[in-house]
């Protein structure tokens, strides 16, 4: 079912399998929008309630029109679809919303599965080739560019049409929230506090930065 959340400013784009199933949250990558989630979800439904939607100016969602946080708009979500616990997959930025979420309120996270997670206050090298292009590209408003730089790193497996489809998606979102995206709390220190149960999964072809900080992330949660 799709649904269209209110929101300050807009609404997310949204979908809810329904169900009795136990509920699980996918949150995309900041490199996607959900219909990344297309294959995953469709194999989960019948045995869990699939909720997932698209970030604030990402795929079906329109462009931010006020301020927001994604951890914001990640509670706004479960409470609209009315979810109080659930498990919550997250992908890469989309991992450290739900990192977020585990801190922040613990009662509503049954379970994180992490994959390849950031953290919005990790020391990500700003020395990393792929950092020092993405600055470059993203400074002189080049989205062609930055199109180009997302396929060749997250698209490791394959950049097939949908892939690219995906990143260039993402790209529009990152322009369209620069001016209104606020930062979620700190997390990056606070790793240890998670009291849910976690999974952190990287794939063979992940880059090396972010590899490096799911290592680190896995080591930190209990």
């Amino acid at each position: 079912m799709r649904l269209n959340i209110p929101v300050e400013g807009g609404v997310l784009a949204a979908d809810d399998s329904g169900g009795d199933g136990p509920p699980l949250v996918l949150v995309h990558a900041g490199w996607t929008d959900q219909s990344s989630w297309a294959d995953v979800a469709s194999r989960l439904a019948g045995r869990y309630r699939v909720i997932s939607y698209d970030a604030r100016g990402y795929g079906a969602s329109p462009p931010p029109r006020a301020p927001f946080s994604q951890l914001g708009d990640l509670v706004t979500v479960l409470d609209h679809v009315g979810v109080q616990r659930a498990t919550m997959v997250g992908h890469s930025g989309g991992g450290g919303t739900t990192i977020g979420l585990a801190l922040a309120s613990p009662e509503r996270v049954a379970g994180l599965v992490l994959l390849a997670p950031g953290v919005p206050d990790y020391p990500w090298p700003l020395d990393d080739p792929y950092n020092i292009e993405f600055m470059a590209l993203a400074t002189a408003g080049d989205r062609a560019g930055l199109a180009e730089l997302g396929v060749r790193t997250w698209a490791a497996a394959g950049p097939d049409a949908t892939a690219r489809a995906q990143v260039e998606s993402a790209v529009a979102g990152m322009f369209a929230q620069v001016d209104f995206e606020q930062p979620d709390p700190p997390a990056y220190e606070h790793l240890a506090e998670i009291t849910a149960p976690a999974v952190v999964v990287v794939g063979d072809l992940e880059y090396p930065m972010v590899a490096r900080c799911a290592d680190i992330v896995a080591d930190r949660i209990p």
